[in-house]
């Protein structure tokens, strides 16, 4: 596939040219996690953000737009004592995800994801009182990012994407997440082929990431 110009027509849904849509592999997954992504304004109009695509494979999902002037961002109703509140962000005192963790509350988890640079999704969760009052997690060391579009400012930086689908495979299942991980690799190739570079076939990767999560586990 050749290189496209950037002014080439896009799926509304995936953000890919129209000529590389990968919606056609997206899976609609009904989870008791919901994945409230909480975007920064100047994230949203982004073609390489790739939070949203996330959301479209996730029915129990909200999308949230942070820092428009004189439109606040109100989640007070995210706070439920049938649900157990968590934000999805490496700041100071967070808990790193487990099964241990999980298997600690076993009240269904809503996701709070803030979305955009490093300095903007930092500033979201001491920006909206909701989210100050969710407790923080992190996820723990594992591969860096496959992304590679965008330049990480932070050496532990993963595309938005990959963060909720590895935060997923705790809350959730592995199964869940190499789900998610396929249809994001299947973006990845998509996107480098656009751009005239080879990248590693999606099925070939989905297995890599297979047998990888295995060693992670024995």
């Amino acid at each position: 596939m050749g290189h496209r110009s950037k002014n080439a027509p896009r799926c509304t849904r995936c953000r890919l040219h129209v000529a590389a849509c990968v919606c056609e592999h997206i899976v609609a997954l009904e989870l008791e996690t919901r994945v409230v992504l909480i975007m920064h304004y100047k994230e949203l109009p982004k073609t390489t953000a790739t939070g949203p695509m996330a959301l479209a494979a996730l029915d129990n999902s909200e999308l949230y737009v942070h820092g428009r002037r004189d439109q606040p961002v109100e989640l007070d109703h995210l706070h439920d004592e049938q649900r157990r509140v968590l934000v999805l962000f490496p700041q100071q005192g967070a808990c790193t995800l487990s099964a241990a963790f999980r298997n600690d509350d076993p009240r269904p988890v809503t996701l709070v994801v803030p979305d955009g640079s490093w300095r903007q999704a930092s500033r979201i969760p001491k920006r909206i009182g909701a989210v100050a009052r969710a407790q923080a997690v992190t996820l723990p060391p594992g591969p860096t990012t496959r992304w590679g579009v965008r330049r990480e400012t932070h050496p532990s930086g993963l595309a938005t994407f990959e963060a909720i689908a590895r935060a997923l495979g705790y809350l959730e299942s592995q199964a869940v997440r190499l789900e998610l991980e396929g249809l994001f690799e299947r973006m990845v190739t998509a996107t480098y082929q656009n751009r005239g570079h080879d990248r590693d076939t999606p099925g070939r990767l989905v297995h890599r990431m297979a047998g990888e999560l295995s060693a992670t586990q024995a």
